[in-house]
């Protein structure tokens, strides 16, 4: 990505503002002295930094009149709390308070400016809302840690608006064309878009936010990772006037980072691309919000509350007006509600365009091939994936072989019996990390090379699954003289050269091509099938798809499933809103996600039993039970359980609110240990 004009080298600015708030600060050498409120609008009414579920709600302090310049709706502040000096965020100016005792004085303020928006908070307090979480915990998602010396920086002037896009990218998909125009008039069109395959989809969704900018609109821009941003990125800045977007990532630098959030906020940029936190920066007249890719769960907050960078953008969409677009080769059952809802229209190409784009597809299970080749159903590389891979790389193009695991046998099992090898030590699964040499555990990493199957003592291990350095090794083997390039893990490639090659990948971790890949071989789809999962057959689909989309129209792709499967029909027909609407047609019949609302309580039977007896839970609250948690890595046994609530999906903001109040009369009482809420998560079983 290359520099931003907001990343500009700091320069001395605000300086009137910065001695005012260094003459109002307390001195440590000097007793404190009276103080008296502010003349006009003497109460801030603030959110203090503090995760406890009972502080979650604002407290009224004095505005000191030292400091009545320069504390601001939405700027930091340092108040007293409970004996302590913490940090608090102004929510706003009050002439009175609703406290019929005395109040406190604010400490001091902190910063030039103030970060919070009235839309910003009242976004934050929604998801708060909505995932039985905290306003402060919301807070530390979306605002970056401030940096003193990105705030004194000069503001750079915002840039031109574009000129409107043409049109003629979105024109082959039905709506398309009319979406974009609804988008530049500040319409709020939502959208679900599936593109079809080889489509330049950083160009379309540049091609949208142009038609924003060019309506005078605000726009974010959500994506799974810094590659797909480092693609919008590039798409940007050929499509748009110097800048007039910047890119928020973790791997920018705290003052970089801040400074671009800056840009942001103080109006100088309208345009924001980045991963699943820039869902939450203060765009203003915000007017279009983008999520590529949503089913990545990637886009699934790891820490509290837990949110989905999805469902942040429909109820930021919601609550702002702005026109909505949830994009990807697929469809995930969440956006087919929202078609289904007629809340967002679909937005996809016909038939004929389609099969001129898509690559042809076959399953190894295909009753013709199964006549040519009886064990192409059990073989892992067939017949005929070996002359599909031959042809393309004889033809000089790239070969994709999409491999569900990384390493190189990360599970293994007793030869004779199948049972599955496990650490003497910690019980923690056996893997192989190399042709040669003894097979380590992948929780404490001790060898094991003396290990006997403990119920026929058979010593002879066999790979249950393949990762991507075997199978780069045995493709080695097979095509000698080919180029051969893995993309895995820590080791990941964002393009490759031109030219005949076969390129290993994992799921999410395939390079692009320049000219695209002539064939693709997806294998061990059974590994991605067989998962516990209830996201299963989509998040298959969803990873096929991606490497599909990959390889040029006149290519190939072999997919190791049976062609039976719906999932592989759905692939085959390249129809993935068909099997989201099936998807989402069996999850209503079984009552789960997104039908219903679902939260997970960890912690000990204790705590989570005294959370659900203290719980005013809704009448349609269903318990499903409670189970030990699997334990944890390194090999200790974990003592606590997993219980799930269901709730009709109106019910779910109630549910969210009882567990919410549960919470925080455990927190007052300081009693036990906490219990880890999560609505809707990713993983039920």
């Amino acid at each position: 990505m290359t520099a931003d004009p907001a990343d500009a080298p700091s320069l001395p600015g605000l300086a009137a503002r910065s001695a005012a708030r260094r003459a109002a600060r307390p001195s440590r050498d000097r007793p404190p002295r009276d103080r008296q409120p502010a003349a006009s609008l003497p109460v801030a009414r603030v959110a203090v930094d503090s995760p406890l579920p009972h502080l979650d709600r604002p407290f009224d302090y004095l505005v000191p009149s030292e400091l009545s310049a320069v504390v601001a709706p939405g700027s930091r502040v340092r108040v007293r709390f409970a004996g302590r000096l913490i940090d608090a965020w102004v929510l706003e100016r009050l002439a009175a308070s609703e406290h019929d005792g005395r109040l406190s004085y604010l400490e001091r303020g902190v910063g030039d400016e103030p970060v919070l928006t009235p839309e910003t908070s009242a976004l934050f307090r929604s998801v708060a809302d909505r995932w039985a979480g905290t306003f402060a915990d919301v807070l530390r998602l979306a605002v970056p840690p401030r940096h003193a010396r990105a705030e004194s920086a000069v503001a750079v002037e915002a840039a031109a608006a574009p000129a409107a896009p043409d049109p003629a990218g979105w024109a082959r998909y039905r709506a398309g064309a009319a979406w974009l125009s609804g988008v530049q008039a500040g319409r709020p069109v939502r959208a679900v878009w599936n593109a079809v395959p080889g489509e330049d989809w950083p160009a379309r969704i540049a091609d949208a936010v142009q038609a924003a900018l060019a309506g005078g609109r605000g726009v974010l821009v959500v994506v799974p990772d810094v590659r797909d941003a480092a693609r919008v990125d590039q798409a940007l800045q050929a499509a748009l006037p110097k800048g007039s977007h910047v890119t928020l990532s973790a791997d920018l630098g705290p003052e970089a980072r801040y400074r671009r959030w800056l840009a942001v906020r103080r109006g100088t940029v309208r345009a924001v691309l980045g991963s699943r936190s820039a869902v939450f920066a203060p765009v203003a007249d915000l007017g279009l919000v983008v999520i590529w890719d949503d089913g990545d769960d990637l886009h699934a907050e790891p820490r509290a509350p837990y949110p989905h960078a999805r469902d942040v953008a429909v109820l930021r969409a919601s609550m702002t007006g702005a026109a909505l677009l949830v994009a990807g080769f697929g469809r995930t059952a969440e956006a087919a509600l929202l078609v289904e809802s007629g809340w967002a229209q679909p937005i996809v190409a016909d038939r004929a365009v389609l099969r001129a784009a898509a690559p042809r597809i076959v399953a190894l299970g295909d009753d013709v091939e199964l006549e040519r080749d009886p064990v192409a159903r059990s073989a892992r590389l067939p017949a005929l994936a070996f002359r599909t891979a031959r042809a393309a790389l004889a033809a000089g193009s790239p070969v994709l072989v999409q491999v569900p695991r990384r390493g190189y046998a990360p599970t293994l099992a007793c030869a004779r019996d199948r049972t599955p090898a496990r650490c003497g030590h910690c019980s923690g699964p056996l893997a192989a990390t190399a042709r040669e040499g003894a097979p380590s555990c992948r929780w404490c990493g001790r060898p094991a090379a003396d290990w006997r199957c403990p119920k026929c003592g058979e010593g002879r291990l066999r790979a249950m699954v393949v990762g991507s350095s075997r199978t780069a090794e045995e493709l080695g083997r097979a095509f000698p003289g080919v180029v051969l390039r893995t993309s895995a893990g820590d080791a990941v490639l964002s393009d490759i050269p031109a030219g005949p090659a076969l390129v290993v990948a994992t799921p999410g971790a395939e390079p692009v091509a320049p000219d695209g890949y002539g064939a693709a071989l997806l294998l061990d789809g059974w590994a991605l099938l067989s998962r516990p999962d209830l996201r299963a057959a989509e998040e298959a689909l969803r990873r096929w798809a991606n490497a599909a989309a990959l390889v040029r129209g006149d290519g190939t792709v072999i997919v190791g499933a049976d062609a039976s499967l719906p999932v592989a029909q759905a692939l085959l027909r390249w129809d993935p809103a068909g099997h989201a609407e099936r998807e989402l047609a069996d999850r209503r019949e079984l009552r789960f996600p997104p039908i219903s609302r679902m939260a997970a309580l960890v912690g000990s039977p204790a705590d989570v039993a005294e959370l659900l007896s203290l719980s005013q839970l809704p009448e349609s609250a269903e318990e499903l039970g409670s189970v030990p948690v699997q334990p944890a890595r390194g090999g200790a046994v974990s003592e606590q359980i997993r219980s799930l609530l269901r709730v009709p999906r109106p019910d779910g903001v109630a549910l969210a609110e009882a567990l919410h109040a549960a919470a925080a009369v455990r927190s007052a009482r300081k009693s036990g240990g906490a219990v880890r809420i999560m609505l809707d998560p990713l993983e039920l079983f």
